[in-house]
């Protein structure tokens, strides 16, 4: 589908004049580079900084506007998302350890050497494919991802056989230690992502990465969440050229997802915004700052940052 270009700022496309406002003055910077495949960006407010995963190199690399970009950890079982609960705890999906996992807030952040805790590894008796994007809702409790692309080869995790009968969206409520399928109605579950008044959840299927036949699913869903429950099912958004890897949600609910070539923002009613143009490939992106309006954008081998008229969700 063409989208005809009402302006062009900065290597921002705008499609939709709702748009216009939000990028107006704003530049994309890259902030640093040195990465194989970067991944999983989260905020850490304690120290102003980023955290993210640089998964074939199995470490995880942070950036702050103090000390620039250095290594957080190596050794991470080649970690992929991350996110915060509702205490501050750090939560990684773990390729390697076909986990959640948990490293705990101490006085001042959460620290590269404290030890790791697994949060969740299997589901009725069996182990996870590979957890690869992670949120927090409201309530605590933890909605994550089970793509096979950990256990596919040796290059983001270590090759196996799966054990799960399909690739599932979990919950996992910490109060009382139960995890639940929630569906499996996605091929290839991606990145996810509350509405903000968490009525909706947003779904990434990328099944179309691991197919050269040029066949495999390139969109977004998006779930009614009722309840303890998902219903309707249905297709948000085709998102091309690449995949919709990770995407974030700002507090008026547009979606920030990633691309082959650009970050791409879409409305809720569904209409393409327009995109921020990045050089490289983009994985995920989270959104940070004090005031949470800059966007950090996990791009191959590099780090951006843009500051944007709007503030992400709040989220833990």
């Amino acid at each position: 589908m063409t989208h005809p270009m009402l302006e062009a700022v900065a290597g921002i496309e705008v499609f939709d004049p709702r748009l216009a406002p939000i990028v107006a003055g704003a530049r994309l910077e890259q902030l640093c580079t040195g990465a194989r495949w970067s991944e999983g960006p989260v905020w850490m407010h304690e120290d102003g900084a980023v955290l993210w995963s640089d998964i074939p190199n199995d470490r995880m690399l942070r950036w702050s506007e103090a000390d620039g970009m250095s290594v957080w950890r190596t050794g991470v079982e080649f970690t992929n998302g991350h996110t915060r609960d509702l205490g501050g705890d750090l939560l990684h999906c773990s390729h390697g350890q076909r986990a959640i996992v948990r490293t705990r807030v101490s006085a001042g952040g959460v620290r590269a050497g404290a030890p790791d805790e697994i949060v969740v590894d299997r589901y009725l008796g069996r182990r996870l494919n590979s957890p690869n994007d992670i949120v927090v809702k409201r309530d605590g409790t933890i909605w994550f991802t089970d793509p096979p692309y950990g256990i596919a080869s040796d290059h983001e995790g270590h090759k196996a056989e799966r054990e799960q009968p399909a690739n599932f969206v979990f919950r996992f409520d910490p109060s009382s230690g139960v995890l639940d399928a929630m569906t499996g109605a996605v091929q290839e579950p991606n990145g996810l992502a509350f509405s903000p008044d968490e009525s909706l959840l947003y779904v990434s299927d990328t099944s179309a990465a691991m197919r050269s036949d040029g066949r495999g699913q390139h969109h977004l869903m998006v779930f009614d969440v009722r309840g303890g429950a998902l219903a309707n099912a249905r297709v948000f958004a085709e998102v091309a050229p690449g995949l919709p890897d990770g995407f974030r949600l700002d507090a008026q609910g547009w979606i920030y997802t990633s691309s082959l070539d650009s970050v791409q923002v879409y409305h809720p009613d569904g209409a393409l915004l327009g995109k921020i143009r990045v050089p490289e490939k983009v994985g995920n992106l989270t959104f940070g700052g004090a005031r949470r309006d800059q966007l950090y954008i996990a791009a191959s081998s590099s780090l951006y940052r843009i500051t944007l008229r709007t503030e992400g969700i709040q989220r833990p």
